[in-house]
């Protein structure tokens, strides 16, 4: 795509008087929402800070070709998980080859750590190529669970998982300070390269903490006793769940640490590649387009001037669609996506607006503060792709 970038930003509304806080970020892609959730924390201002002093963490570092969902549940009811594929092992590209239908069963130890061998206290003579887990009987034909608490590298854990006859391998990421992160498993060095080539020929993907939870007490009813909890079918897990390829279907990448404020997602696959070029269009056909002016407040275009008249918006050009001009059945299909993902009514939605940045162009650090109203979330869809070396970032420092 050699023309300008596209951005389509909308916020939704509460009452509750919110105070924006900035975090760190800095990505590009298209086709790509990034939600940005309000927080009650204060932060210093961006002016106070050389921004191209900091560090930042790049996203996005997941994509869709290692995107898998775990599902149970009938038609009435769906329960869904995200996962990341590892480098090794069946690929999402297989299709109907990757996919497994098992009994997910808890791995015993739940860490993998047979008997302390992976310890610096193991035993030195031990033959980890061989080991099993202490439940294979159990684990034979299904899905077993097992966490990365004792530090295992996903080799190491695949291998127990494949010695011990099981269809699929779930890795429960257990990191306190990133319960929504996942990551792609990848071999540690040449030699487990080359034994997962050889050898590990079951799915292995890596699931959140907060999904790992959710796993575990599926079927759990609220004040149920552990004695209560050890005597429902499987423990409290599911009996049964499918793992598939995650294809198009849009699924979260947490960019910000357990405590970090605000809370910033990445939700990849939110609009389709013609959905993006249809907003495009109906943007440019709405004759809408100016250049953006921030250094007067408007109400109705949700501008707000900064305080000592700088300008933030230098050579971006905004269109403005009002919520009448998305009636269609395309606009009312990218609502209600939005609406179903993230959880947000459609009906809160402000009005779209479309920035168009060309060679030159940028966005000064600014608060997403509106003349009338505080949003609870910024929601801002990529639109369109340009090549790294172009820009096209949007960067949150802290």
């Amino acid at each position: 795509w050699n023309g300008p970038e596209l951005r389509l930003r909308n916020w939704r509304y509460r009452n509750t008087d919110i105070t924006m806080a900035l975090t760190k970020l800095a990505l590009s892609v298209g086709a790509v929402a990034c939600l940005l959730l309000a927080s009650s924390t204060t932060c210093a201002t961006a002016e106070s800070t050389d921004l191209s002093s900091l560090e930042y963490d790049v996203f996005p570092t997941r994509t869709s070709a290692e995107a898998a969902v775990v599902e149970w549940g009938h038609s009435a009811i769906i329960s869904a998980l995200d996962g990341a594929v590892a480098s090794f092992g069946p690929q999402t590209s297989r299709g109907a080859f990757f996919e497994v239908e098992a009994m997910p069963v808890l791995a015993d130890p739940v860490d993998g750590n047979v008997d302390k061998l992976f310890t610096k206290d193991g035993a030195d003579d031990a033959d980890l190529t061989t080991l099993k887990l202490k439940n294979t009987d159990e684990v034979e034909g299904n899905m077993v669970v097992m966490t990365n608490a004792a530090g295992l590298s996903g080799v190491e854990m695949a291998r127990l998982a494949k010695n011990s006859g099981a269809a699929a391998l779930m890795v429960v990421n257990t990191d306190k300070d990133h319960p929504d992160y996942i990551y792609s498993l990848e071999p540690e060095d040449d030699a487990e390269a080359a034994y997962a080539e050889a050898h590990i020929d079951i799915p292995v993907l890596m699931v959140s903490r907060t999904s790992g939870n959710v796993l575990t007490t599926a079927t759990v009813q609220e004040g149920m006793t552990q004695e209560e909890i050890k005597e429902l079918p499987n423990h409290g897990m599911p009996e049964r769940v499918r793992l598939y390829a995650g294809g198009d279907r849009p699924f979260f990448e947490d960019v910000t640490s357990a405590g970090t404020q605000p809370t910033v997602y990445l939700i990849h696959n939110m609009l389709t590649g013609q959905e993006c070029d249809d907003l495009v269009v109906s943007a440019e056909d709405s004759g809408a387009f100016k250049a953006l002016d921030d250094t007067a407040t408007s109400i109705l275009e949700h501008i707000t001037a900064q305080r000592d008249g700088s300008v933030k918006a230098v050579g971006i050009d905004r269109a403005v669609l009002w919520r009448g001009q998305l009636h269609s059945h395309a606009g009312k299909q990218i609502e209600e996506r939005i609406d179903q993902v993230t959880g947000y009514p459609a009906e809160h939605f402000s009005d779209w607006h479309v920035d168009r940045f060309a060679d030159g162009s940028f966005y000064g650090p600014h608060y997403d503060i509106l003349p009338t109203q505080v949003p609870i979330a910024s929601i801002l869809v990529f639109l369109n792709d340009v090549p790294d070396e172009q820009g096209g970032e949007i960067v949150y420092p802290n």
